[in-house]
């Protein structure tokens, strides 16, 4: 062995590289860098071009070292210069010869042939002994090393096993752990969607309140507003149905609620719900002047005691509106007098009136009454 074999030998390489790169695209260009994946696919291209295989030891004992200090066997040089294109080491070498250099007529030298079926051994092969003159073997090139009678046909069932072989152990290790790792993003997202969902009912509370008449002990049978007071934030406004519980659920620490209607004082009741039980029962001061009002308003009988007492209950600078239900939803105003004639006159309608809101003065006469008489006409 000469040190041009080496530099020829170096020659070859590079032209492996660049052969390959022609197709491929591995980690890196330099063929001294590639390794796993890079490798398993060149020796897949090798055998589809060159009929042939090496070793992934000798790949790193030949193409990891630059420059190496002997050549790999004949049959490895043969095979790697077949891939390149050529038919040979020794043609290889014929068209990258150096200057002055002459190369021995090989065409009378022995031939040793290689068996048909034989795959390139992974230990390190000696030095190839410089007396022994191998000729090109033209048959090498249509030579299966891996005795197969068709061509490597690449598809993604085959690159995924070159992908396990190249360490079976990490690469189980790290599906396990991709696995696992997908599960606990999982269930992570399933709990934060479950929240979002179903927050106001984990994180919610529900209390109920009932009302009674603070003088009779007994439950109201009238429609009552609950107003919810927050802080800086509008009051929202709830009915309260008769003889119902009002029913508040809020995930707050405290509650403001103002309860009112046109028979009872207005009350503001004020919790704290961290210590307040979830079921109250509240007591409501009735207005009497205002039940006496309706009760007077809607009574037909003995009218002339019923003028007096509506007399003597309404301020005679009392504000009286009438609301009315209809398309042209208004207003009209009335004087003492004209509704006392009003509520005096026996009349069908009366059983229709509803008393929506009251004021006393500090003499507790009525200064304001505000009512409506219900129509039975729908709305189209």
């Amino acid at each position: 062995m000469s040190d041009l074999d080496l530099l020829h030998f170096e020659q070859l390489k590079n032209e492996v590289q660049t052969r390959y790169l022609e197709q491929h695209t591995p980690s890196f260009d330099e063929i001294s860098k590639w390794k796993g994946i890079d490798i398993i696919y060149f020796q897949e291209d090798l055998r589809k071009i060159a009929k042939g295989n090496i070793s992934e030891k000798t790949f790193y004992t030949y193409f990891k070292t630059s420059p190496v200090l002997k050549l790999p066997r004949i049959d490895t040089l043969n095979l790697l210069s077949v891939y390149v294109g050529y038919k040979s080491w020794y043609e290889f070498k014929k068209n990258h010869l150096f200057a002055n250099e002459v190369l021995r007529d090989l065409e009378n030298s022995e031939v040793v042939e290689l068996p048909p079926d034989i795959e390139i051994d992974q230990e390190f092969s000696e030095e190839v002994p410089e007396k022994v003159i191998f000729a090109p073997d033209p048959a090498l090139t249509n030579t299966d090393l891996q005795n197969s009678t068709s061509d490597y046909q690449p598809d993604s069932q085959n690159t995924a096993e070159l992908s396990k072989r190249v360490n079976p152990d990490s690469s189980s290790k790290l599906s396990m752990l991709r696995k696992y790792i997908w599960l606990g993003i999982s269930a992570v997202l399933a709990v934060l969607v479950g929240l979002l969902i179903f927050k106001d009912e984990l994180f919610s509370k529900k209390f109920y309140y009932s009302f009674i008449d603070a003088d009779r002990n007994s439950k109201i049978n009238a429609e009552l507003q609950v107003q919810i007071l927050k802080e800086n934030e509008s009051p929202i406004l709830y009915n309260a149905k008769p003889n119902e519980p009002f029913v508040y659920t809020t995930k707050s620490k405290e509650l403001t609620m103002v309860v009112s209607s046109p028979y009872y004082r207005t009350d503001t009741i004020q919790r704290n719900l961290e210590s307040a039980p979830e079921a109250e029962t509240i007591e409501l001061k009735p207005n009497d002047y205002a039940i006496m009002l309706f009760y007077y308003s809607k009574s037909i009988r003995d009218l002339k005691k019923k003028r007096e007492t509506l007399n003597q209950l309404i301020s005679d600078e009392a504000l009286i509106y009438q609301v009315y239900e209809n398309e042209t939803y208004g207003v009209e105003t009335m004087d003492k007098q004209r509704y006392i004639n009003l509520v005096t006159l026996p009349s069908t309608s009366l059983e229709k009136l509803e008393v929506i809101d009251t004021k006393n003065d500090i003499n507790n006469r009525i200064i304001m009454i505000k009512f409506k008489i219900a129509s039975d006409e729908k709305i189209q």
